[in-house]
């Protein structure tokens, strides 16, 4: 199996080079005048492109061709004081530059709108922010020029009291999507409510791939083991939805989510690097059915969390791992 492995937003190791530089509501709003409000948040995002195209630059030097991006691009992109704001005509080449980048190295990026995205949500105005929030991110994903196959990660939500309402409730919601945001949604388990069982029934009935969060799993389950649920989650990544974008000769991979925990007491928390032995354990047991999986590293460290990962997985060159770059590795059951 081929496992590619990426990082979250921001590095670690290169500095300067925050693609999330904001302002605040209160902030704009001191700024008597508007146009010149609004021209400096155009300018602020457009260094927010240019950082995400270092990192990426990066990226690419150090072998890595799985990267999320941060959601906060555009600052107060979805704000409802700035609704009649239109950022990507001043942004059109900004955005047209990561995307060009994106395509040349064969890169497989993705956002993961914040925990306020909530289709389960029983209240209307929290659902049509959400909408609004899903369709901000889509919007930026075409900005760049990027198929399909360039997602948006989400968690089912809150249960409100009442888990299997508040799921038919999710599936209900996601039918009043348009196509183009639906065909670009991946779900994933979380720590505290939906855990990656309940998840993978959301999946499979409306047809979504499912991005299995080890890590989450570990800290709310039902008792299974991950690899378990594999073979389930792995056809969940075969519907139309899944390899919406893709190319026929390139299927997308499936995707999984990887942290550990902070310390023995805060277990739900992502420390600083990742745990070799739990995660290479997973590794082995689903090597035999999956050709290529792209693994998101989420701690602290970022890329840095990333480079200790590698430099650890060398040392079991004699275990059945094979280092092919500086971020993917050939894993043997």
């Amino acid at each position: 199996m081929i496992v590619r492995f990426g990082y979250v937003a921001m590095s670690t190791v290169i500095q300067n080079s925050s693609p999330s530089r904001t302002m605040t509501m209160k902030s704009f709003m001191k700024l008597n005048d508007r146009e010149a409000a609004i021209r400096k948040l155009e300018r602020l995002a457009a260094d927010n492109l240019h950082n995400t195209l270092r990192l990426l630059k990066h990226s690419i030097a150090n072998n890595i061709r799985v990267y999320r991006m941060t959601s906060k691009l555009i600052p107060l992109g979805t704000h409802g004081d700035l609704s009649d704001w239109d950022p990507y005509p001043a942004l059109k080449d900004n955005f047209a530059e990561v995307g060009q980048f994106v395509k040349k190295h064969g890169m497989r990026v993705s956002f993961h709108p914040d925990h306020f995205t909530v289709l389960s949500t029983p209240r209307p105005e929290v659902l049509v922010n959400s909408i609004r929030d899903l369709r901000h991110h889509t919007n930026m994903l075409k900005a760049m020029g990027l198929s399909a196959a360039m997602k948006n990660n989400i968690h089912i939500g809150g249960a409100y009291g009442d888990k299997p309402s508040a799921a038919a409730r999710f599936e209900e919601n996601f039918q009043l999507l348009d196509q183009d945001i639906k065909e670009r949604i991946t779900l994933e388990n979380d720590d505290k409510t939906f855990n990656a069982v309940e998840t993978l029934a959301v999946s499979r009935n409306l047809g979504l791939p499912m991005v299995l969060d080890i890590h989450h799993q570990w800290v709310n389950n039902e008792g299974e083991e991950p690899w378990t649920l594999w073979p389930e989650i792995l056809r969940t990544w075969d519907t139309s939805l899944a390899q919406a974008g893709s190319e026929p000769d390139k299927p997308l991979a499936p995707k999984i989510h990887v942290s550990s925990p902070k310390s023995p007491t805060d277990i739900r928390s992502h420390a600083d690097g990742v745990e070799v032995a739990p995660l290479l354990s997973f590794l082995r047991k689903i090597a035999g059915s999956t050709p290529h999986l792209d693994v998101m590293i989420e701690a602290k460290l970022k890329d840095g969390a990333l480079f200790a990962l590698m430099d650890e997985l060398s040392g079991y060159k004699n275990e059945g791992v094979r280092i092919l770059d500086g971020a993917t590795v050939e894993v043997s059951p």
